[in-house]
């Protein structure tokens, strides 16, 4: 199991709770803007922080895509 699949699952149960959706719309969600490749590139960095900076750095990486 890679270092990064445990906080794969605290990400997307973060964002889950703190955005009121399920966890089918946020794997859809995050499929469709590749936010899970996001998050392994910035691993060493998002694992240090709180939830609450995870998912507002989510939010403006989603948004940054969405613009694209």
């Amino acid at each position: 199991m890679s270092k990064e699949l445990p906080f794969y699952v605290l990400c997307i149960e973060e964002y889950k709770n703190q955005k009121n959706l399920s966890g089918r719309e946020v794997m859809d969600l995050f499929m469709k803007y590749s936010v899970l490749d996001y998050i392994k590139s910035f691993y060493e960095v998002l694992h240090t922080t709180g939830s609450k900076y995870i998912v507002d750095d989510i939010d403006l990486y989603i948004k940054s895509r969405q613009s694209v």
